[in-house]
């Protein structure tokens, strides 16, 4: 096993990885110390672990908690002032320290941040397709100096996504839009999405690879459709960007994120230009 992964390490060591992390890998226990495992291993040969998570089951539940209604646009949630905090709360509050508490009982070194957090993210209004969906922000720029303090001190990030404007209005960001911002800005040699599908589906069947007309053509045809559009596109925004390699992968698998990165036939679908 070491002789078929030694070509690997060789090959991502001081590379820098932002990871996405969402759905079953971020609720079911024993899938959550997997992925905690997982990350403190990568860290441990050298390759740059960055976090950027989710929560929206766990945002959703509790806003049902306090009678607040969830809605959705294009794989966004419509957040307004009453929403933003239940986002605020659920995932800094809560989600974030989480992740951080067990990476680090794995003694991966793990840290956790906001987007407000020394301006990581400066974000702008953000209008799906004409439409106001509330306090809902696209990320403008990314501190990379503060994220580059925390890789250059063997910190792990773990990022929770909100951005804030330059009047201090807090936006809710999706995770998968602030990862891709930051893959970006840090030139990530990879950006890995963990989510509760084996990848891209077509026909009910994995696509293991999708090129970028490929795509449009499935979006236009309604076969990709809801959280999946963000995802799609924030990839392709990555890629033309610069960033090597995009994998949306199944979390709900154990020990996902190593499969993709130490075999060559990897797993989910790759993205490529």
């Amino acid at each position: 096993m070491l002789i078929e992964v030694l070509p690997y390490i060789q090959k991502y060591e001081g590379k820098t990885f932002v990871v996405k992390y969402g759905g079953a890998a971020q609720t079911e226990q024993e899938l959550k110390t997997t992925f905690a495992k997982d990350v403190t291993i990568l860290k441990k040969i050298g390759i740059n672990i960055i976090i950027v998570h989710g929560g929206g089951k766990e945002i959703t539940e509790t806003a049902y908690k306090l009678g607040i209604e969830t809605q959705f646009v294009n794989g966004h949630r419509y957040t307004d002032r009453r929403m933003v905090d239940v986002v605020k709360m659920v995932l800094a509050g809560k989600i974030n320290k989480e992740i951080v508490a067990l990476i680090n009982q794995n003694d991966g070194d793990a840290v956790g941040i906001s987007g407000v957090d020394d301006n990581l993210f400066i974000a702008e209004k953000h209008l799906e397709e004409g439409a106001d969906i509330g306090l809902v922000g696209t990320i403008t720029r990314v501190n990379t100096a503060l994220i580059g303090m925390f890789l250059s001190n063997k910190l792990m990030p773990v990022i929770a996504p909100f951005g804030v404007g330059t009047d201090g209005t807090i936006y809710n960001v999706n995770a998968d839009l602030a990862a891709a911002a930051v893959a970006t800005a840090v030139k990530a040699e990879k950006l890995v999405y963990l989510s509760d599908v084996e990848g891209v589906m077509a026909g009910g069947s994995l696509v293991s690879t999708l090129t970028e007309s490929d795509s449009r053509k499935l979006l236009d045809d309604g076969v990709i459709t809801g959280g999946m559009i963000p995802k799609i596109n924030s990839a392709f925004s990555t890629l033309h960007a610069g960033v090597n390699k995009v994998h949306m992968i199944d979390g709900r698998r154990k020990h996902s994120l190593l499969l993709e990165i130490f075999t060559d036939e990897g797993i989910g679908t790759e993205l490529v230009r």
